[in-house]
């Protein structure tokens, strides 16, 4: 992350304009549209945290016009998952998405995007939504099939540009990317680093639920993951997988999964072949489900080798 990027671009340091309706937001965005300009697309569910920040940040440095949308979308929430808690601060969310760039901020209610009676989805089927999160013993399917529904609206709501996600949620990333493709939409997808706190946690708006000694047992998670890189680069993905294995054991961590995948198809893989590897891990601490994933790059040198992982 670019720490120096809202030197370069500087902002006023006020919050950033929410609105709430499709007709409101296409009205505000006519303008640049006419003008030619670039319009970015940074997705989120709001408690933004400085993940969030650095998107909305690429996105300042590189287009026009940049729109964050800050909706909760119940669609990828499955029965017994976290939608009624899920951490919220609006106020919070649109003054820190000013300061950091955003000129505009979608924030609909949940009526404005899904109307009464829709029964229309977006879904990518195949390889790229059953395993990982999609796996039925995980989060399942239908997860991505609310995300892909939801950010297909976003993009026919907004007709971004270029739309910017994180490397945290890798899968995710993969399957919009398809999306996208299969469906031509006319969006450039840009997947930007995992930002983390100094210990190595992925920094996640989940991480609010967690305890201080279940904060502290998370770290365990990166640790895992620079774990199966270094067996990795050192020739044995196996047994790098045995050592992240371990790491989370030593914690008291039960992983939902832990498995190495073709970063673009998701295909199970034993060993780096030439083609970029994902390590992506799954697990419980506490009262959280968290995620996290490495992407090792045949011949690279280690992604965990900072002090800020």
């Amino acid at each position: 992350m670019n720490s120096n990027l809202l030197l370069d671009n500087p902002r006023p340091t006020v919050a950033a304009p929410a609105l709430r309706t499709k007709a409101e937001l296409r009205s505000a965005l006519a303008d640049a549209r006419r003008a030619g300009q670039t319009i970015g697309l940074v997705p989120t569910m709001g408690y933004l945290h400085e993940g969030h920040l650095s998107l909305i940040r690429a996105a300042r440095a590189e287009c026009d016009l940049v729109v964050m949308s800050l909706f909760v979308n119940p669609t990828q929430f499955g029965p017994g998952e976290d939608l009624d808690r899920y951490p919220r601060d609006e106020e919070r969310d649109l003054r820190l998405a000013g300061e950091a760039g955003a000129d505009l901020v979608f924030a609909p209610p949940v009526e404005e995007v899904y109307a009464p009676g829709a029964s229309t989805v977006v879904e990518v089927t195949g390889s790229l939504t059953g395993v990982l999160d999609g796996d039925p013993q995980s989060r399942g399917p239908e997860h991505f099939r609310g995300v892909t529904t939801v950010v297909a609206k976003l993009f026919n709501i907004v007709g971004p540009d270029v739309a910017y996600f994180g490397q945290k949620d890798a899968q995710q990333a993969v399957v919009i990317r398809r999306m996208a493709r299969d469906l031509d939409f006319p969006v450039r997808i840009e997947v930007m680093p995992t930002v983390r706190e100094a210990d190595g946690l992925a920094m996640s708006s989940r991480n609010a639920y967690l305890e201080p000694a279940d904060r502290e047992r998370a770290t365990a998670l990166s640790r895992a993951l620079a774990a199966a890189e270094r067996g990795a680069c050192a020739g044995s993905l196996s047994g790098g997988l045995g050592a992240a294995r371990r790491e989370l054991e030593e914690a008291g961590i039960e992983p939902e999964y832990l498995e190495a995948r073709d970063a673009e198809t998701l295909e199970p893989v034993e060993a780096l072949e030439g083609r970029p590897v994902l390590v992506a891990v799954a697990a419980r601490v506490g009262s959280a489900r968290l995620i996290d994933n490495v992407l090792i790059q045949p011949s690279s040198n280690s992604n965990f080798d900072s002090p800020n992982f």
